[in-house]
């Protein structure tokens, strides 16, 4: 059976958008914008989500990028996945930047809904709006184990050490 948790929210903006889940059994809620931004090359910018949430203990909001978002544009969600801790009660905001660099100083302005609906850019480095109403992350509610720290002598006692580090597996 589909385990449901009740979350509590409140609006906080006159152009908020209920989070909603764009197709029964999708993993997170679409996140929107509410306010007019512009947000420029090597840019980060907070968006305005209007909403705020009361998360239950044990719990946490993990705030991902859209897929349409990261594979059509240049903007990216740059603590991705960010948390939203149990006890935090201001705000959803999404901080989103703009990785393209802006080369020739004569940058274009491209609107967030545009590029997603598939219109042609013609010069990829360029100033991105988000309008209100721009789908511009999800959210993913996920249980949260509380750690238990124990101070041991060697670490590689336990268990199987498989020693090497970032990068040691190989590519293939």
């Amino acid at each position: 059976m589909l385990k449901v948790s009740k979350i509590l929210i409140e609006v906080c903006h006159e152009k908020s958008i209920m989070p909603k889940y764009a197709n029964p059994g999708d993993a997170g809620m679409d996140l929107f914008a509410v306010e007019y931004t512009e947000i420029g090359p090597e840019e980060t910018v907070l968006i305005r989500t209007g909403i705020k949430l009361a998360i239950p203990e044990g719990y946490e909001i993990q705030i991902r990028p859209r897929s349409s978002v990261s594979s059509k544009t240049p903007l990216r969600i740059p603590n991705s996945p960010g948390t939203i801790d149990a006890g935090y009660r201001g705000e959803i905001l999404v901080p989103i930047f703009n990785c393209r660099p802006c080369i020739d100083h004569k940058c274009p302005t491209y609107c967030l809904s545009d590029v997603l609906n598939f219109k042609a850019l013609k010069n990829k480095s360029g100033i991105y709006v988000i309008e209100p109403g721009d789908k511009i992350a999800q959210m993913i509610l996920s249980e949260v184990p509380r750690m238990e720290l124990e101070l041991v002598d060697d670490v590689t006692a336990w268990g199987y050490n498989r020693n090497g580090g970032f990068g040691s597996t190989g590519a293939r």
